[in-house]
């Protein structure tokens, strides 16, 4: 395993970008074929079909929680939501204006994929907009028991 002997680290890379690799590559084009097909992956929408005012909404905030759970929002930003660190950020309540919570759906940045109106039309989205904002707000976390922090009495 010296530097320059038929073993050494060197050309087992070499032998793996010339043989190696070009073996894969129709086989990584296999496997990433129905994710980039995907409906969830479809191009974004046209900025033209994207709501203009910010008016209220009042549609009904039952189906969209159905719709907000069949969907799978969810999954990312909770039930009810709240959002996380790890997965998506909060939502709900009191979302963004609905033009911009339109726009953002059909052009997501990000990770999120893009909701075109094939998937979400944007009757249903106006429900989610509603469930969104139906949402109690979150407890003060001074009215949360084991966040309120009590002097402790020293032990004589």
């Amino acid at each position: 395993m010296f530097p320059g002997s038929e073993h050494s680290w060197r050309n087992q890379l070499r032998g793996f970008w010339l043989r190696g690799l070009p073996r894969m590559v129709p086989a990584i084009i296999l496997v990433m074929l129905p994710w980039m097909a995907s409906p969830a992956r479809a191009v974004a929408q046209d900025v033209d079909s994207i709501p203009k005012a910010d008016g209220p909404v009042h549609r009904d905030p039952q189906n969209g929680k159905r719709l907000y759970d069949r969907c799978g929002c969810y999954q990312c930003h909770g039930g009810q939501g709240q959002g996380s660190i790890l997965t998506g950020p909060r939502i709900g309540p009191n979302p963004t204006g609905f033009s911009g919570f339109v726009r953002y759906i059909r052009q997501p940045g990000g990770e999120m994929p893009p909701y075109t109106s094939k998937i979400v039309s944007d009757a249903e989205l106006t429900d989610i907009y509603a469930f969104l904002q139906s949402l109690p707000p979150p407890q003060s976390a001074k009215k949360i028991p084991l966040l309120i922090s009590e002097p402790r009495a020293e032990k004589k």
